[in-house]
C-alpha cells in the first residue's frame, strides 16, 4: 500500500485481460515479425497460456524461457543497495557503484537516501512474492522443455554471453 496525499493506495497489478491484450498487440508489430525477447512477462500460468495462444495464432512458438538463478541474499543485497541523490536525481550503489563519499552525491553534494520500497523488509516481501508465483511458471516452461537456466551470479558479460548462446541455439 501507498500513502498519498493522506489517501492509502493499495497497489494491485494490471488484470491479465489487459496485459495479455498489450502484449498481443505489440507483438503483431512489423518489428516483431523475426522475433521478439519479453522480459517481466508472463508472470502467471494463465499469462503463458495466453502467450501460447498468441503465438499460435502467429504461428510462431516461445523457443527459449532463460531463468537468472540468484541466491536469495545476494539479490537482498543487489536490491536494498540502491541510493538516490535528493537533489538531483543520480543514482548509486553501495556495493557496485559507490559515492566517493559515504552517503553523498559525486555530482552535486547532495544528499543519497534510500527509497522506502528498497528496505530490506520490503524487498524481502517482494523476492517471497515473487518467488512464490514464479515456481508455477518454471515449472510450466520446464515440462515444455524449454526452460533455460543460467547462474545469475556470474560477472554480467559472463550471463550475458550465455544469454546470447542460448538465444542463437549454440549452448
Amino acid at each position: 500500500m501507498w500513502k498519498r496525499r493522506n489517501m492509502w493506495i493499495k497497489a494491485l497489478l494490471v488484470p491479465d485481460e489487459i496485459t495479455i491484450g498489450i502484449v498481443r498487440e505489440r507483438l503483431q508489430q512489423p518489428d516483431c515479425s523475426k522475433g521478439f525477447l519479453l522480459d517481466g512477462f508472463p508472470r502467471t500460468i494463465s499469462q503463458a497460456e495466453a502467450l501460447d495462444e498468441i503465438g499460435a495464432s502467429m504461428d510462431k512458438s516461445i523457443e527459449h524461457v532463460v531463468n537468472l538463478s540468484v541466491d536469495r541474499n545476494l539479490l537482498l543485497a543487489r536490491l536494498t543497495g540502491r541510493r538516490i541523490c535528493r537533489s538531483c536525481g543520480a543514482t548509486y550503489h553501495i556495493l557496485f557503484n559507490p559515492p566517493a563519499r559515504e552517503n553523498v552525491c559525486d555530482k552535486c553534494s547532495g544528499e543519497l537516501y534510500q527509497r522506502s520500497d528498497d528496505t530490506e523488509e520490503k524487498v524481502g516481501t517482494r523476492l517471497d512474492e515473487y518467488i512464490n508465483k514464479t515456481a508455477p511458471l518454471l515449472e510450466y516452461y520446464r515440462n515444455k522443455g524449454i526452460l533455460r537456466e543460467v547462474n545469475g551470479e556470474q560477472e554480467i558479460n559472463t550471463v550475458t554471453a550465455q544469454i546470447s548462446s542460448l538465444l542463437r541455439g549454440q549452448a
